[in-house]
């Protein structure tokens, strides 16, 4: 894939994050469109997917492939929420927003909770979040990676 569908992919995951431009606009974490609410939800991640796909993939060559950019942009960006449903604080994820402002986590949390804000991110408090991360996310996305490169090169697997 060419690097637009990368950078794309990184900039849909990240994505729902933008809410936290609501607590320079005054707007409370708990309300619908306050940290982990709406940019969170399933809604959002339909729609952001749907705008990446019109905006970023246009082109005559890609109209084959627009319901599996679609599928995998939708992914990308609802993978944030439901990472974030695994973290160990906040007040949960609006994920049915802006049909319901009830807030979800998962039972299973093993994520630590990132803080709020450059300076604290910056922190003993900071290093243990990346950690976290690093040992509940990036291990295991770069052991599926790698399953799944391993399946393409030696052509193993259903289409093998």
């Amino acid at each position: 894939m060419p690097p637009r569908f990368w950078m794309a992919a990184a900039v849909g995951a990240a994505l729902p994050d933008v809410d936290v431009l609501a607590f320079t606009a005054g707007i409370p974490y708990s309300h619908p469109f306050g940290h982990r609410g709406f940019t969170h939800s399933i809604a959002f991640a339909a729609l952001a997917a749907a705008a990446i796909v019109a905006l970023m993939f246009r082109d005559g060559e890609w109209r084959r492939m627009r319901i599996a950019l679609w599928l995998f942009f939708f992914a990308a960006v609802a993978s944030h929420g439901l990472l974030d449903a695994m973290t160990s604080g906040g007040l949960g994820i609006a994920f049915f927003a802006p049909f319901s402002s009830t807030r979800y986590f998962f039972a299973w949390r093993p994520i630590l909770v990132s803080p709020i804000g450059v300076q604290r991110f910056f922190s003993s408090r900071g290093v243990a979040v990346m950690l976290s991360e690093i040992r509940w996310v990036w291990v295991p996305s770069a052991v599926i990676a790698a399953l799944g490169s391993y399946r393409r090169t030696t052509g193993t697997g259903a289409r093998g």
